[in-house]
């Protein structure tokens, strides 16, 4: 088989505990054969135990003969510049969310792309989560009737960390939500198949001393009605975020666990109404539903991303994440925060 050869650009942090080791490593239809980073101690780290060659600059590894598509997981200032190099020179991308800071320089990566003919797309690998996919499933088939509300929560424990690039708003454009609800918003939208077209938020810095908020939840009303509710804060520990994903219909629910995140696997119950129920005045909640886990084999999510975008460019197909989604969700971050600014709902385009 025709294995696509990749290059990485920021060779530490989530490409060095993840995506590498997990995604590009083991995908049937992918090889890793350059790394970079401007750290020249971890991109030798990172060359010498995947047993890759290694660069200090990202011009040399673009120009590189043998890569052909890279993946760029540095902070979150320097996408638009590195992606637009490699674009430039007819590569194709997998850029870390949020693709850019600025839409309008997401629209440009979008535009660059599709000139020059080359693939274009944004880590949003919670969408391969093989449980959010089952989900999407269900509620696509109506088994869950007319969905009213959602929920999805990612929150952690991030205390302050001297030059973390996620702490300090010129670097990150944000704190917990620009990281992590960006994930949350994108999976509602894919998951419900409808597009955010308001969206309201409150957040604030309630516990940890760094210029970001620690704090976010956000309501957001989408194109067919339903309600969702986005909770995203650096100010939870660990153990205490369940990171719960919850759908509700007029017809029943799913409760889930561990699919936001992460981890490829979790746990998952649909509540599903068997028979039509009156109106119950006493609330006793007599059991006329049937619940059942919800089956599927769970498949790494960084492995399926990257044999993903590997097989859009080797077959030439659309990108399942693409940039335009990418750009269309740092809209939404960036409405949300104007609303959290303004204290006012913001309206958001449904293209």
């Amino acid at each position: 088989m025709r294995k696509l050869r990749w290059g990485v650009i920021g060779s530490g942090g989530i490409a060095f505990r993840r995506t590498i080791p997990e995604g590009i490593i083991p995908a049937n239809n992918a090889e890793l054969v350059a790394v970079c980073d401007i750290n020249e101690e971890l991109a030798k780290k990172t060359g010498e135990s995947f047993n890759v060659r290694y660069y200090t600059d990202e011009d040399d590894l673009i120009a590189d003969p043998e890569v052909e598509c890279i993946y760029i997981a540095t902070p979150a200032h320097l996408h638009y510049k590195q992606a637009n190099k490699v674009l430039k020179a007819k590569k194709h991308v997998l850029v870390e969310k949020p693709i850019t800071l600025k839409v309008e320089e997401g629209k440009k990566l979008v535009s660059l792309a599709r000139k020059n003919k080359v693939k274009l797309g944004v880590d949003f690998m919670m969408r391969f989560n093989t449980i959010n996919q089952r989900i999407r499933e269900m509620v696509l088939n109506g088994e869950l009737g007319k969905i009213v509300m959602a929920r999805v929560q990612l929150s952690c424990w991030y205390p302050p960390i001297k030059g973390a690039w996620r702490q300090i708003p010129k670097l990150g454009g944000g704190g917990s939500f620009i990281d992590m609800g960006c994930h949350c918003m994108d999976l509602l939208e894919f998951i419900l198949n409808s597009r955010i077209k308001e969206i309201s938020c409150m957040a604030d810095t309630l516990v940890h001393s760094y210029p970001v908020e620690d704090t976010a939840v956000a309501l957001a009303r989408f194109q067919n009605g339903a309600i969702g509710i986005i909770d995203s804060c650096f100010s939870i520990p660990d153990n205490s975020s369940k990171n719960v994903l919850e759908i509700y219909g007029s017809r029943g629910s799913i409760i889930a666990f561990g699919t936001i995140g992460q981890s490829p696997d979790g746990d998952a119950i649909a509540y599903l109404e068997t028979e039509p129920k009156g109106y119950d005045a006493k609330q006793e909640r007599k059991l006329v539903s049937t619940s059942k886990k919800i089956e599927a084999k769970p498949y790494n999510t960084y492995r399926a991303q990257i044999e993903s975008f590997s097989a859009s460019v080797l077959e030439n197909r659309e990108v399942f994440n693409s940039g335009a989604d990418g750009t269309r969700n740092q809209t939404l971050v960036i409405a949300a925060y104007n609303s959290a600014k303004t204290g006012k709902t913001q309206k958001v385009s449904l293209k």
